[in-house]
């Protein structure tokens, strides 16, 4: 009898601890929207900030081509949080033969804190169409890019730039 005793006891400190751990884990995740809903903002803000007046400075790949990788920049002179997910990138882009700067709109996706650059399809005057994907941390970048039947990935780091044209 003592050692049912024993292990209804034990059962009832479980039970207690398990429930008193569920009002903790509720009473955050009611915390959890307020300071998360803040902290997006922040990084946010952060990521506007540390993706205006910098250029990505890395290398790309071409799909089943046995070369090195070639040397890739892109000025960004700033960016902006528009509306539903939709950031404008103000880049100067190189690509051939053509030098552009322009308005690029395109969607900011977020894995916890880190930002992804999402474009599907997007067609830039004078460039083409292009698709790609690129995931930003700390001051580097890395991603995957299509254009048209060629494609590949991307890396490299992000730098401050260091002529101050304006688009």
């Amino acid at each position: 009898m003592i050692r049912h005793l024993s292990i209804f006891a034990t059962a009832v400190v479980i039970l207690s601890v398990t429930q008193n751990q569920s009002v903790l884990s509720a009473q955050e995740t009611e915390a959890k929207p307020e300071n998360a809903a803040s902290s997006q903002t922040d990084m946010e803000k952060e990521f506007s900030d540390k993706m205006t007046g910098v250029t990505l400075v890395g290398y790309f790949t071409v799909d089943g081509q046995q070369k090195p990788p070639k040397e890739e920049r892109y000025d960004i002179y700033k960016t902006t949080k528009l509306e539903n997910g939709k950031w404008m990138i103000q880049a100067r882009v190189k690509y051939g033969k053509n030098d552009l700067t322009v308005p690029v709109i395109l969607n900011i996706d977020w894995a916890g804190d880190t930002p992804v650059m999402s474009l599907t399809d997007l067609t830039i005057p004078g460039l083409g169409t292009f698709t790609s994907r690129t995931m930003f941390y700390g001051d580097r970048y890395v991603g995957t890019w299509q254009h048209g039947k060629v494609g590949g990935h991307m890396y490299g780091r992000l730098e401050p730039t260091k002529e101050k044209a304006t688009p």
